[in-house]
């Protein structure tokens, strides 16, 4: 398995548009996985972050937690109310997703502590069982939960946005076209997720 500096390299070299990027930025941030114990809260995060905006996403999420009384839990998310819950800004999709997670949990449909040693379709097709999760929040999860190297979200806006203005496109590519393009850097496609989100957001150090 290459190194970070390795796998930059790599990109680089696959794809001559990232040179400079790569030379700026510096090499991809080291995976780390979360502990089991953080798992449900980073799910129920990608829940509430889903289509929207990372301001806006974030503003709501910080209420979810506090109508959680500070900690969105199985067993604070079980026993709450889709109502309240959407007070916090939530659509209602959103809310009765975090509910219905928390059941999964509850109930062993969804065993967070075997997702380490899971492949990711594996993991993919458990957390998306749950309504209102869908293929993104799967892969936010794969990325920086679980660290997973290889994950291509060639559905994310900015993800497309960033490879469309690195190669200088007129319009912004398809998810299909960017799947396809996604191959050539098949084993370390989180990271060149990595680099096309500091397009957008600026060469800082992290997500």
């Amino acid at each position: 398995m290459p190194n970070r500096n390795e796998v930059a390299q790599l990109i680089a070299r696959r794809d001559p548009a990232f040179r400079e990027l790569v030379r700026r930025v510096g090499p991809p941030p080291a995976p780390r996985p979360a502990p089991v114990s953080e798992r449900f809260a980073s799910l129920v995060r990608s829940i509430s972050f889903q289509l929207l905006a990372t301001a806006a996403a974030t503003t709501i999420h910080r209420r979810v937690v506090e109508v959680c009384d500070g900690e969105p839990s199985v067993a604070t998310l079980r026993a709450m109310d889709v109502t309240r819950l959407r007070s916090a800004g939530l659509s209602r999709v959103k809310a009765e997703a975090m509910i219905e997670l928390a059941n999964h949990v509850h109930d062993g449909r969804i065993r967070l502590d075997r997702h380490g040693y899971m492949d990711d379709h594996d993991v993919i097709r458990e957390v998306t069982a749950v309504r209102g999760i869908g293929p993104w929040t799967a892969q936010m999860y794969l990325m920086f939960t679980l660290a997973r190297r290889d994950v291509w979200p060639a559905g994310d806006f900015g993800v497309r946005n960033g490879w469309s203005q690195l190669h200088g496109l007129t319009e912004m590519i398809d998810e299909r076209a960017l799947r396809d393009a996604g191959a050539a850097f098949e084993g370390f496609r989180s990271a060149v997720a990595f680099y096309c989100w500091r397009v957008v957001d600026g060469p800082v150090t992290g997500r």
